[in-house]
């Protein structure tokens, strides 16, 4: 059986060759999505419940008054830090996916991630629109392994930013947390030694199924993310895109009635952020609130508040995020990715079977 570039040809039979994933590379994905059904329902109802209980406990009137007082202004100046994110997000991960070898024009990114966001936004769990867009873009770039890849490492970058930003504002602010910032700090730093020191030892020659994840991933963090063609851009994009959901969360505070000066308002709103990476949540609702109403009675300005600016907050996200409802409902254009890959043809001689165009390059 010969084998030419994109096909298999067996006498006068030609039969499509399938893309091959690595199990290294898709085997967590995989596992997350054969999750347990039964807790992501609990979970999902967990965010719910905290909010109902907060609300319950606190009253609606601070809440209902603060979403009743998103203006005009505030619809736009949400929408404008919503664009800066998502051209951020677009660019961090066109940067991380060309590390890794994968095309992805910058266009086509902004768009995805757009539709990424309003999924996120509108659906339980808060990943599944990520989820969407690095499939999509696996299957346009013929390497779905690479670019589920691609979309974890981005992610990941983006949290390690915001946590690592969070933790230097954390310490030179006062907050209701900082007195225990040291501590934290130093039990973070000896984790992070130890899984280091862990990582190294790892097996990295060899075969097995443990070796080949441990080199894939160290050639991904060494090409994608701390490339010198890659790692200042990736930083820069995710400082942008953090300063851009601050901005928001602050915006949502000032239009909840908060009038506490921004050295104040900061560090709170910093530790909403963080709660939202915890998985009990629906479209971001649930572990935001109940932190946000522990930070701000912390703080003096009042439980009640803290949760009207959540809430306010996940308005105005889902409002800066309306755009990629538009690009999901036009999902259906073929985009350049895939008309290269796919449409453009090379023929060989001696009447061998064509060769894709995409193949050609990727060779070069």
């Amino acid at each position: 059986m010969n084998r030419a570039a994109g096909r298999y040809v067996r006498k006068d039979k030609i039969f499509p060759r399938r893309n091959r994933v690595s199990p290294e590379a898709t085997g967590t994905s995989s596992a997350r999505a054969r999750g347990n059904p039964a807790w992501a329902w609990v979970s999902n109802l967990g965010g719910v419940g905290l909010v109902a209980v907060l609300l319950w406990w606190l009253g609606t009137g601070p809440a209902l008054a603060g979403l009743r007082r998103i203006d005009a202004p505030a619809v736009l100046t949400a929408l404008a830090l919503g664009a800066l994110a998502t051209v951020g997000c677009a660019w961090r991960w066109r940067l991380v996916a060309g590390g890794l070898g994968i095309r992805l024009p910058l266009g086509t990114a902004v768009a995805d991630c757009y539709r990424a966001v309003f999924l996120n936004a509108t659906l339980p769990g808060g990943v599944l629109g990520d989820v969407h867009r690095a499939v999509r873009h696996g299957r346009e770039a013929g390497d779905l392994g690479r670019a589920v890849r691609a979309v974890v490492w981005e992610r990941t970058a983006g949290q390690l930013v915001q946590v690592l930003l969070a933790a230097v504002l954390l310490l030179a602010l006062p907050s209701p947390v900082r007195p225990y910032l040291p501590v934290a700090v130093a039990v973070a730093v000896v984790v992070g030694l130890v899984l280091a020191v862990l990582v190294r030892a790892l097996p990295r020659s060899g075969p097995s199924r443990r070796a080949r994840a441990v080199r894939a991933a160290a050639a991904d963090v060494r090409a994608g993310l701390l490339g010198r063609r890659t790692g200042p851009g990736v930083l820069l994009a995710s400082t942008a895109v953090v300063g851009c959901h601050l901005a928001t969360f602050v915006l949502a505070a000032r239009v909840a009635g908060v009038t506490a000066p921004l050295t104040a308002l900061v560090p709170l709103t910093l530790l909403a952020l963080l709660a939202m990476a915890l998985p009990a949540n629906v479209a971001g609702f649930g572990p935001r609130e109940g932190v946000a109403a522990w930070a701000f009675g912390a703080a003096g300005l009042g439980a009640a508040e803290g949760v009207a600016t959540a809430l306010v907050y996940g308005a105005l996200v889902l409002v800066a995020a309306l755009p990629g409802a538009a690009v999901l409902v036009l999902r259906g254009r073929p985009s350049a990715l895939r008309r290269r890959a796919g449409d453009r043809t090379v023929g060989t001689q001696g009447g061998s079977s064509p060769v894709p165009a995409a193949g050609l390059a990727g060779s070069a």
